[in-house]
């Protein structure tokens, strides 16, 4: 994103705030659209009931802080931020907010809502202080087509409202199967205000991945081969940037391991074999078995609760394999989950188009507004608006990802999957776009970037060339030379004497 652009967004946001001085409900609007242009990308998770949403908003924050049980708190709309220290803040619908106690039972937060009920919150807001905050505001939500009604409609309200942006920037959505019911929700979030300015900006997860092979050792390569199948599913390709399969519970117990979970592993793996694999051959026999020695029903249950049945199978193999000490055998437990993908998808994706997303928000919102409530002098704003649309080169490369994964675009099959990773389909870095490893160097990448502009130009410049693919390949050749440019300054910045 360039400051330009940025700098215009704000810019146009404060142009507006002038004209609607006089409205103090849209005045606070575009106050919170220029808060969100200094804040963090608001990333929402969502899903079905019992997706795993809050779970795996706990496995990427590294803490157990989100509520996973089915009470009144996975009923409330909760925002995780960064702060200095934690802090939980209660807003309700009517009356001033305020502070609730922090609770720590067996290392977990525990909310304590006191004799509030979830209906008169409007949500809740936690301050925490993790490093993955400090990057991204993640908002969990509760469960979409919850067997209550209010509950679902306040989810779906919050993330797709009808006439408005949306409070989220992008969004992370959990299903356990593609159905028409996930279908359906994505494509209403695309429909929202937002989605209408041509931009993808859903990741689908896999969510619950262990359970697609019945906890075997291998779940997570069947629930691979799934999600591949949905990536390229042309009904969901056009409403997510990828789908990655994610044991969850895997993943939140590997990033907050504790000490007499790895102990109890470690028994584990000290069985004889064929000991172990009786034991380990369904929950119910597993929580039953006697022994070893020292691991008492109690820890079996908590191992169980904690790792589930794939996931202390995984453990015990790892042990068994060098892994013998609790962080290395955490890390790779996390990564076996399909964390580490998901967490690289989301960098890729969202983190790297932060600022765009957050600006396109602003963007709608202006002009949303200006549709709503016309000025007689907001003339001027609204050619502002027009221009930094038009003109903006990452809007433009949303607009084409969109474009080439719905209606497409009238070019050969192997080129249109070219302009898609070009403009940055599969994350915006240089190197992805340009299908290089992250060891690419400087030259490689100005050479990779040259040849593309070259053929691109080409492409473009052909009489054959369909006069509706015209605008697309502008768009990859624009995409090409700001790589370029950016190799160019890396090239220039090593040849360049040290002080």
């Amino acid at each position: 994103m360039t400051g330009s652009t940025i700098d215009g967004a704000a810019g146009l946001v404060q142009e507006a705030l002038k004209v609607y001085d006089d409205d103090p409900v849209a005045a606070g609007a575009l106050h919170n659209y220029a808060r969100r242009l200094a804040e963090p990308l608001r990333i929402a998770i969502a899903g079905m009931v019992k997706a795993g949403k809050s779970t795996l908003l706990n496995a990427i924050i590294g803490e157990e802080i989100a509520p996973t049980d089915t009470g009144e708190c996975t009923r409330i709309v909760t925002w995780y931020r960064y702060g200095h220290t934690p802090r939980i803040t209660l807003h309700p619908r009517d009356g001033e907010p305020r502070i609730l106690p922090l609770k720590r039972v067996d290392g977990r937060l525990v909310f304590v809502l006191g004799d509030v009920q979830a209906k008169d919150v409007e949500r809740l807001d936690v301050e925490w202080p993790s490093p993955t905050l400090r990057s991204m505001t993640l908002i969990d939500t509760p469960g979409i087509a919850s067997l209550s009604e209010d509950v679902s409609a306040r989810s779906t309200s919050f993330l797709t409202p009808g006439d408005t942006p949306s409070e989220a920037d992008a969004i992370i959505y959990l299903m356990r199967h593609m159905h028409a019911s996930d279908l359906r929700f994505l494509e209403s979030f695309r429909d929202t205000e937002a989605g209408r300015s041509g931009t993808v900006n859903a990741l689908a997860v896999l969510s619950r991945a262990d359970e697609v092979g019945a906890g075997r050792i291998d779940s997570l390569l069947s629930a691979g081969e799934i999600a591949e199948r949905y990536r390229r599913d042309h009904n969901l390709r056009k409403l997510a940037l990828g789908v990655v399969p994610v044991a969850g519970l895997l993943a939140q117990s590997a990033r907050t391991m504790r000490q007499q979970d790895f102990a109890a592993l470690q028994l584990l793996a000290g069985l004889e074999r064929a000991d172990r694999e009786k034991m380990l051959l369904s929950a119910d026999r597993f929580a039953r078995s006697v022994g070893p020695d020292g691991l008492t029903p109690e820890a079996r249950a908590s191992l169980l609760s904690r790792y589930g049945l794939f996931g202390i199978r995984l453990a015990v193999v790892l042990l068994r394999n060098g892994f013998d000490e609790p962080t290395p055998l955490a890390h790779e437990l996390a990564r076996r989950s399909g964390l580490d993908p998901l967490l690289e998808l989301l960098n890729r994706q969202f983190q790297a188009r932060a600022e765009a997303l957050k600006a396109r928000t602003a963007l709608v919102g202006v002009e949303s507004l200006l549709r709503s409530s016309p000025r007689p002098d907001a003339g001027q704003l609204a050619a502002a608006l027009e221009r930094l649309q038009a003109n903006a080169h990452e809007f433009r490369e949303l607009r084409l990802l969109a474009t080439l994964r719905t209606t497409g675009v009238p070019l050969r099959p192997e080129l249109a999957a070219e302009a898609e990773s070009l403009i940055g389909g599969w994350g915006a870095a240089p190197h992805v776009r340009l299908g290089l490893g992250e060891d690419a160097s400087p030259d490689d990448l100005a050479d990779e970037a040259r040849r593309f502009l070259l053929r691109w130009r080409s492409v473009a410049e052909n009489p054959l060339t369909d006069r509706a693919a015209l605008e697309a390949c502008r768009v990859v050749i624009r995409s090409c030379e700001g790589v370029l440019a950016e190799a160019s300054a890396l090239q220039r910045q090593r040849l360049r004497p040290s002080a």
